[in-house]
């Protein structure tokens, strides 16, 4: 998994900062400085500040935190830290009065009491500590939110793998059976049916395997299996397809429209020519509304079901939520299911 750059930026940004923020102080401050003033209060005061910052980020809250769960140990690591620092910093200013207790403003001398420096500087050390907690916070959640969205992509990569799978040997099932009949009646369109099954075996395998095809593709494929289905039927097929709108310039995930019109090959009458199978794709402005009209067959029941529709619809609940809408209207005498996908 390629390592996120986001705490290394997110480090960089509050260090930035911070020293803008020391830029600001330097440059509105009209007093002149020595050499030594800069080297104890932003050189080893800098140091200080960037050690403590650290050994909370690396130390404190990865032993005391994320491994053990010591949360009272890690908050008297933190107090105690906070009094190191505070303690090194006041000996530091005591030992260097001139330098770091004295001030001038508008031309007098001032002079910071040790007790008003010392908690000054348990503020100041409580700023890094509690920002480098935040910090850490920060980037372990949305660590974790990246963990919990490639877990997620991986489990719907891999559900969508499943249910691809089902659907192959369901269509590949079926043909087959129709092959078998022909085949078994010893009829001259065998060799036609296997031919037409080729064909839609070369796009279910090559073609299908990205996450999206031209929607034009997926009606040619649609198209074939229709004329497979045909050359099955010694009083032949009777289908109605209509196409309107954007199909050359749409997209779709293959393999999504099959199973609705299998079903109705399967479970409908199709040899009725006052009443053809009715096919209707429009594809307009990002909409693709797709309907299959039927008449039922009503002594053509399937004891086992089919994997078919409940198929894809759980494969449009993961690809397209909340970008759906199937009807399905269950009549006594003809099934029609509807769909509208934003595409």
């Amino acid at each position: 998994m390629k390592k996120s750059k986001g705490p290394l930026i997110l480090h960089t940004v509050f260090w930035f900062l911070v020293l803008l923020i020391i830029g600001m102080v330097l440059f509105f401050d009209s007093e002149p400085r020595t050499l030594k003033d800069y080297l104890l209060s932003f050189g080893v005061m800098g140091v200080i500040n960037v050690s403590i910052f650290y050994i909370n980020y690396i130390i404190l809250i990865p032993e005391f935190i994320k491994k053990s769960k010591k949360y009272r140990l890690f908050i008297i690591s933190f107090i105690l830290l906070i009094a190191a620092a505070t303690l090194i910093k006041t000996v530091i200013a005591v030992l260097n009065p001139e330098e770091l207790l004295k001030y001038k403003m508008d031309g007098k001398v001032g002079e910071f009491s040790v007790n008003m420096y010392a908690v000054n500087t348990v503020f100041s050390n409580g700023f890094f500590l509690v920002s480098s907690s935040i910090i850490s916070f920060v980037i372990d959640w949305f660590a974790t939110e990246r963990i919990q969205r490639n877990l997620e992509s991986e489990r719907r990569e891999m559900e969508l793998q499943f249910l691809k799978s089902q659907l192959n040997p369901h269509f590949l099932f079926n043909s087959l059976n129709n092959i078998y009949s022909l085949a078994y009646q010893k009829s001259d369109k065998t060799a036609d049916a296997i031919m037409k099954l080729s064909e839609i075996m070369r796009y279910m395998i090559y073609e299908s395997n990205t996450p999206t095809v031209s929607l034009s593709k997926e009606v040619d494929y649609l198209k074939s299996y229709i004329e497979l289905q045909k050359i099955r039927f010694k009083d032949g097929a009777y289908v109605e397809m209509t196409l309107s709108g954007e199909i050359d310039d749409q997209k779709i995930v293959p393999l999504m429209l099959i199973s609705f019109v299998e079903n109705a090959f399967k479970h409908g009458v199709v040899t009725d020519p006052s009443e053809p199978v009715k096919i209707d794709i429009i594809a307009n402005q990002k909409i693709l509304h797709f309907s299959v009209i039927n008449k039922k067959n009503n002594q053509n029941k399937d004891a086992q079901g089919g994997v078919g529709l409940p198929n894809v619809e759980r494969r449009l609940q993961l690809i397209y939520p909340d970008r759906y809408k199937l009807n399905v209207v269950n009549s006594a005498t003809h099934y029609n299911c509807e769909l509208m996908i934003d595409i």
